[in-house]
C-alpha cells in the first residue's frame, strides 16, 4: 500500500511541477474572483443573492474547470508516449494496473482541487458584494441556498468526472495528447447538440446514450429528465458508460506494446 501511494505521489507532483497547471489554477481562482464583481456592477436593484451569485459564477467557470481538467487527463497517458518516458514507467516493479490507477486518481484530485478551487473563490468574493439572504430567483421557494448550491456544484462535477473519463479513455487508446483533448472538448460542447438531436421524447432508444445524462442539474427542479427518465436510472446509464470507458482504458493499456 505504501509503494503505491507513493506511486500516486510521483503522479501528483508529474502534474503539479508544471508551470502550465498552476497558469491554470490562476486562472481558475481569477475568473471566480472577477465574475461576482462584474455581477455586482450590474446589479443596480439588488435582486442577486449570495448563492445567486455563486451558482451564476459556477455556471461560466465550471468550463474552465473541465477544460483543465480534461487537458491533465489526455496528457496523463498519452504525454508518457510522447516523451518516451512510458518504457522508464513500465520497468518499473509496479503492475500496469497500479500505473494506470494511480495516473487516474492524480487527475480525479487534480479536478476535485479544481471543483474546490472554483468553489471556495466564488463563495469568497460572493460574499463581499451580496447578502446571503433574499428572494433568490435562480433556488425554489423554502430551499436552502447552501444545499441547493451543494447539490448545483455537484452535478456540475458529475458532467466533469464523465468528460474526464471519456479524455483518459481516449489518451489511453490513441496515445496522443492533443488528439484526446480535442475529441473530448468536442463531446464537452457538443453533447447538448446531440441530445437535442435525439431527444428520447421522441426516440426511445435515445434515452440510453449517454449524452442525455451527463447534466443532472435538471432533476434539481424536476423528478423526471429526458424522456421520463428517473435520477436512478441517469445514474445508472452513467455508472455503465463509466465501466465501459475504464475497461477499455485497462483493457489497451494492458496490451499496448510500447515498442511500437
Amino acid at each position: 500500500m505504501g509503494n503505491f501511494l507513493g506511486l500516486v505521489r510521483n503522479e501528483n507532483m508529474k502534474i503539479y511541477r508544471r508551470v502550465r497547471t498552476w497558469v491554470m489554477l490562476g486562472i481558475l481562482a481569477f475568473c471566480n474572483a472577477i465574475l461576482p464583481v462584474l455581477f455586482s456592477m450590474v446589479d443596480s436593484g439588488g435582486q442577486t443573492t449570495l448563492w445567486d451569485s455563486v451558482m451564476l459564477t459556477a455556471s461560466f467557470t465550471f468550463y474552465l474547470c473541465t477544460i483543465f481538467s480534461v487537458i491533465v487527463a489526455a496528457d496523463s497517458v498519452a504525454g508518457e508516449f510522447s516523451w518516451g518516458t512510458i518504457k522508464l514507467l513500465l520497468i518499473r516493479p509496479w503492475s500496469r494496473s497500479k500505473i494506470l490507477l494511480s495516473k487516474y486518481i492524480a487527475v480525479i484530485l487534480f479536478s476535485l482541487l479544481c471543483t474546490l478551487l472554483l468553489a471556495a473563490v466564488a463563495m469568497l468574493a460572493s460574499s463581499i458584494f451580496f447578502a446571503g439572504g433574499g428572494e433568490s430567483s435562480l433556488i425554489g421557494p423554502g430551499e436552502s441556498g447552501s444545499a441547493f448550491t451543494f447539490r448545483y456544484l455537484l452535478c456540475d462535477y458529475v458532467n466533469l468526472f464523465m468528460t474526464v473519463a471519456i479524455a483518459f479513455m481516449l489518451s489511453t487508446v490513441f496515445r496522443a495528447g492533443g488528439l484526446s483533448i480535442g475529441l473530448a472538448l468536442f463531446i464537452m460542447f457538443a453533447k447538448g447538440i446531440f441530445a437535442s438531436l435525439f431527444n428520447p421524447d421522441r426516440y426511445g432508444w435515445a434515452k440510453y446514450l449517454l449524452f442525455s445524462h451527463m447534466d443532472l442539474s435538471g432533476y434539481l427542479k424536476a423528478d423526471e429528465g429526458p424522456g421520463g427518465a428517473t435520477l436512478g436510472f441517469s445514474l445508472a446509464v452513467l455508472a455503465v458508460y463509466y465501466i465501459v470507458f475504464m475497461a477499455v482504458s485497462w483493457y489497451v493499456f494492458h496490451k499496448r506494446d510500447v515498442a511500437a
